[in-house]
């Protein structure tokens, strides 16, 4: 069920105005919106519903034990099990099939003849996202620094819906405690969260919808129809594309969540104004980020040890946030590429002037976006070759309206937040009829001038 769609309009109203109508019933919302979550993931495929009931059993299991067991070992055995199983589960349907190719090439290039079985398995949406959740509660609980929730607690937590198919990463002390406290109309900011939702869906609906149909998917799959200048505008426009339809994605769904009183943290804080590559991630889908950081790169042993080993931890952790991305190459070079320009910031120092600092980053940045768009790594290197091959070549196609979006698009990453605020709190004291038909024409004028149909969210594959 895709956001920006009548189906999931009429879905939201009626579990919201079912929510509202319970606001002193904590337990019956629960109820409500647990089944509400599991109808919404149904939705896509009834099959997989049972994977989150099964992780959800899993992990609460596991938890109640860690906070009942006393003995160092007993309790490093749940943990273990327990984070074996989830990661079991992930590897099973994210990458069992790229770890079978990758093993019969490299077979066939040691002159070796493999037929190994093909594995065609359906790859459940947003499951690296809720289980990343899970594993983050057994270890929040296991470490002392969370409680184990009440199992109902915990089944909503790890299935409400706003985010469970593409985030943000929400720790269970960031949302559990939320599941009890009074909810009220009055304190809900709703004038915020109709502005979230009315800027995600411009964000999907028309800058990425547009400039992948106008620009992106072309120049991607077909790099030698274009010159180096339209090849270059093409990755540019990448950049923005995948930004404007994943923060757009975070956008609704914060804005969703906050119509429902549970506040969602911050995902995205202007990425394209970073002046290195360590600040870009500080920046840029903020709750993997901070996974990676407490639940990996710590655990390895973080900046203890010497440069050595923390350039190791560092360098494993990109890797793995690579793979984390896709069963694929060219995601896991992503990765490593990332990793490498972190290490070289913390070896060199960055000394650029501010303004350099911004314009070598953000095509740092670009030339992953390559790796991470590509079908293959063969696809990759046609990209990067047209680059540089074809700037003699007449543009085939160039037009000024995908090149004004992407500079604006670039222009908005250095406005001043704070310059909204103003704008927000005096919207906020308008009438709640005035703000709803004003978010009615939106949808209008969005429906006129956005590109027919509505694509999938890129991060539902991951």
């Amino acid at each position: 069920m895709l956001f920006p769609t009548f189906t999931f309009a009429l879905f939201f109203i009626v579990v919201l105005t079912v929510g509202w109508l319970m606001p002193g019933r904590r337990a019956w919302w629960k109820l409500f919106m647990l089944a509400a979550s599991y109808f919404f993931y149904a939705y896509w495929d009834a099959r997989f519903v049972g994977l989150i009931a099964a992780s959800t059993v899993l992990n609460q299991t596991a938890a109640t034990w860690l906070g009942r067991l006393q003995h160092p070992g007993a309790r490093r055995a749940v943990v273990s099990v327990a984070v074996a199983a989830n990661l079991a589960s992930l590897g099973f349907f994210k990458y069992a099939g790229f770890f079978v190719d990758s093993a019969e090439s490299a077979l066939e290039g040691l002159g070796i003849s493999a037929d190994l079985p093909l594995l065609n398995i359906i790859l459940p949406v947003g499951i690296s996202f809720f289980t990343f959740q899970a594993i983050s509660y057994v270890l929040d609980v296991y470490r002392g620094d969370a409680e184990p929730a009440r199992p109902l607690d915990f089944a909503v937590y790890l299935a409400f819906f706003p985010q469970l198919v593409a985030g943000p990463i929400v720790r269970a002390h960031e949302l559990i405690p939320q599941l009890n406290e009074p909810r009220t109309l009055r304190h809900t900011d709703f004038t915020r969260a109709v502005v979230l939702i009315a800027a995600g869906l411009f964000k999907k609906m028309v800058v990425a919808t547009y400039l992948a149909e106008a620009l992106v998917d072309d120049v991607f799959a077909f790099p030698d129809r274009f010159s180096s200048l339209e090849v270059l505008l093409g990755v540019y426009g990448y950049a923005i594309q995948i930004y404007a339809d994943f923060s757009g994605y975070t956008d609704i769904a914060i804005g969703v969540a906050l119509l429902m009183g549970i506040r969602l943290p911050e995902n995205f804080n202007q990425p394209y104004r970073a002046a290195s590559i360590q600040e870009f991630w500080r920046r840029w889908h903020l709750s993997l980020s901070r996974w990676l950081r407490d639940y990996l790169y710590i655990p390895l042993g973080g900046n203890r040890g010497g440069e050595w080993r923390r350039d190791r931890n560092l360098l494993l952790t990109m890797l793995l946030g690579g793979l984390w991305h896709g069963a694929a190459w060219t995601f896991v070079l992503w990765g490593a590429l990332h990793g490498l320009g972190l290490l070289v910031e913390r070896r060199l120092g960055w000394r650029l002037p501010g303004v350099v600092a911004r314009v070598v980053t953000f095509h740092f940045v670009c030339f992953g976006w390559i790796l991470f768009r590509a079908e293959s790594l063969g696809a990759a290197g046609d990209v990067l070759g047209r680059l540089f091959t074809g700037w003699g070549a007449e543009p085939a196609s160039l037009t000024w309206v995908p090149v004004a979006l992407i500079a604006v698009a670039l222009a908005t990453q250095f406005w001043p937040r704070s310059a909204t605020e103003p704008t927000l709190r005096a919207a906020s004291h308008l009438p709640v009829l005035v703000t709803a038909l004003a978010f009615s024409c939106w949808l209008v004028v969005l429906e006129q001038f956005g590109p027919e149909g509505v694509a999938p969210f890129i991060y539902f594959q991951f």
